[in-house]
């Protein structure tokens, strides 16, 4: 018999199905509670459930978490877990330990379709979307270990970001379920300002999301123009910026802050020059006759070898940063963590059956020879 994973249900489908076993709805909320506050996995231990109810749920449900592959402990006390997800395909998930906060990222697919020429996880293809339990148990089994291993019982995670293998908003049915596990006072209690969706720009679900469950918004931008961020983002070319921004506008009259963050990574000399700088304000003040209300968040690129590209120098970064903030745009400099356990931004690899022939793709990609760009000290660069 099968039987249905418990994970894969925010609390308005854990109310459907304990319906579905005779039970009133408002037992639901008593099990999500023992799920997600708790972390418990053992039916005979929730002790205020009928036990009429508990054997029920032995026969009609479980709760799986995902096997752990390996788990990587960074010297500056980032965690990596490499976790099982079937048919020879692992995602990795990162928690980010700081003073204010504590940050899990989260993947919500097997590789990712989009190809983005910088990150690592692009090169190694697609294989499938995550289930919403699949997405769920990231956080599920972090934050539980977490408080195990830091002897506490209270909340360790205070936030999370969709920034790990995947774009989420290509797996948008799973997805959504699995923000509203989140945010339930019941579950997890997240606030909307501190769960963060990443996307490259997908520009019908960018809408949706908008409607159905605003939380915050980063929009993977990397380039201040479309013929750049063509070579860059290939799904700039289903949805060039003009439409993205435009987007970003619709977005932030439901999102839960007033600013949308833009993540930039800092490839050297491909987007990172003052004229690219002088682009990239132009663009986010002026779109449309009112720009964007933004943060900039600058990325250090995290170089492989399969993408041809290089670190930015620090001090072009810190260049381009200034320009920004002359310009009056709030702009940051991503501190990278993990990045000797490959858990920094753009690293996260898993382990991927690709269906999607993703190395030819980028390899006609890594064929297109960027136009030269003076640098700041004048000198031509490719």
């Amino acid at each position: 018999m099968t039987t249905a994973n418990l994970l894969d249900f925010d609390l308005e489908g854990l109310a459907a199905f304990v319906e579905t076993l005779g039970e009133k709805r408002f037992r639901a909320t008593q099990l999500f509670r023992w799920i997600h506050q708790r972390g418990e996995s053992d039916f005979d231990r929730m002790s205020d459930l009928a036990k009429s109810l508990r054997e029920k749920l032995k026969t009609a449900a479980r709760i799986e978490a995902l096997p752990v592959i390996t788990r990587n402990d960074s010297a500056d006390g980032t965690i990596k877990w490499l976790f099982d997800v079937r048919d020879g395909n692992a995602v990795e998930a990162v928690f980010i330990p700081e003073d204010d906060r504590g940050t899990l990222c989260v993947s919500s697919q097997a590789g990712c379709a989009v190809g983005c020429r910088f990150c690592s996880t692009g090169h190694q293809g697609f294989s499938r979307n995550l289930t919403t339990g699949e997405i769920v148990a990231q956080l599920w089994f972090a934050e539980h270990f977490l408080r195990r291993h830091l002897k506490t019982s209270e909340r360790v995670i205070s936030n999370v970001v969709m920034m790990g293998m995947g774009e989420p908003l290509q797996n948008y049915s799973a997805l959504v379920p699995a923000l509203r596990t989140m945010l339930d006072d019941h579950g997890y209690g997240l606030s909307r300002r501190r769960v963060t969706v990443s996307t490259s720009g997908v520009v019908p679900m960018m809408d949706r999301l908008g409607q159905d469950c605003p939380v915050a918004l980063a929009v993977s931008l990397h380039a201040p123009n479309d013929e750049l961020r063509d070579n860059l983002v290939p799904l700039n070319r289903k949805y060039p910026l003009a439409e993205l921004l435009d987007a970003c506008n619709r977005y932030l009259e439901h999102a839960p802050r007033d600013f949308i963050t833009f993540e930039y990574c800092m490839l050297d000399g491909v987007n990172d020059q003052p004229e690219h700088a002088r682009q990239l304000i132009d663009l986010v003040r002026h779109h449309a006759g009112r720009g964007v209300s933004c943060k900039l968040n600058l990325i250090p690129f995290n170089p492989f070898p399969q993408s041809g590209l290089t670190r930015s120098p620090n001090t072009r970064v810190t260049a381009f940063a200034k320009l920004m903030s002359d310009a009056g745009i709030v702009t940051t400099v991503r501190k990278t963590r993990g990045d000797d356990i490959d858990a920094a931004c753009g690293q996260l690899a898993g382990d991927v059956k690709d269906r999607t022939r993703v190395g030819e793709r980028i390899a006609l990609q890594r064929t297109v020879i960027l136009k030269p760009v003076t640098s700041i000290a004048g000198t031509k660069e490719t």
